[in-house]
């Protein structure tokens, strides 16, 4: 049974840094790419970060590049989000998922909220 628990989110002023994380179970952890979307209220919800299967690459929306980073510690089957630089507009529920390479499928975690303020 695939499972993906995110954790690390809670309150930050404007300028702080949350580290969220992922932890995946019930699958290959190389096998599946996987990213972080948020949904913040009354809005779709939105990519934000992905990385591939072996990490070996990472794509970022334009909002959050060089804020954030994407990561995946194999040793712990876990996918990390290092946030930085936090503003207001990064409040949101924060979700973790896997891809499924075939047949193709989504995998999705709780959600974790984060909230930027003074």
């Amino acid at each position: 049974q695939v499972r993906l628990v995110e954790s690390g989110g809670g309150v930050v002023q404007p300028g702080g840094s949350l580290r969220l994380s992922c932890v995946a179970s019930g699958f290959p952890f190389s096998n599946y790419g996987m990213s972080w979307y948020r949904q913040a209220p009354g809005k779709e919800r939105e990519l934000v970060a992905t990385i591939t299967s072996t990490g070996g690459t990472t794509t970022y929306a334009d909002s959050v590049k060089g804020r954030f980073t994407i990561s995946k510690d194999y040793a712990k089957d876990t996918m990390y989000l290092q946030m930085n630089s936090l503003n207001p507009e990064d409040t949101a529920v924060y979700y973790c998922s896997a891809r499924r390479p075939w047949p193709m499928f989504t995998y999705w975690g709780q959600g974790t909220q984060v909230t930027v303020s003074s």
